[in-house]
């Protein structure tokens, strides 16, 4: 399978989709970026994140406070670099998409920190 997303993907993707490596803070196409719409796995194409909860965390990366459908991710206890988080990973195709933390603004108090090469967008 692995030569198959390295077939499909990007290096780059595939770093960040399949070897859950991280882009660097405020590289990201989607990190400044506001247009309505749907954004999606780069990988498979599975809905993640709608546009109307995208706000600037000032972190370096998307954010969102809320998924379209919460089937949608699987999130995973992550304590890789000394640190206790939580990982956001594609339920359909298991890629990591980043991070969410309790941290966000109204009405989840969520953070969902995306890696915007893991993202597509559509818009509506």
């Amino acid at each position: 399978m692995n030569d198959e997303w390295k077939k499909k993907l990007s290096e780059d993707e595939y770093k960040v989709l399949r070897m859950c490596a991280t882009e660097a803070p405020f590289t990201g196409k989607y990190n400044s970026f506001y247009e309505s719409g749907t954004y999606f796995c780069a990988a498979c194409g599975r809905d993640l994140f709608d546009s109307e909860t995208k706000f600037d965390s000032h972190s370096g990366w998307p954010s969102f406070y809320d998924v379209i459908n919460k089937a949608n991710v699987k999130l995973i206890d992550d304590h890789s670099h000394g640190m206790k988080r939580t990982e956001v990973r594609c339920s359909a195709c298991d890629s990591h998409l980043g991070h969410v933390f309790e941290d966000g603004p109204a009405p989840t108090g969520l953070r969902y920190c995306i890696n915007s090469i893991a993202l597509k967008h559509h818009k509506s």
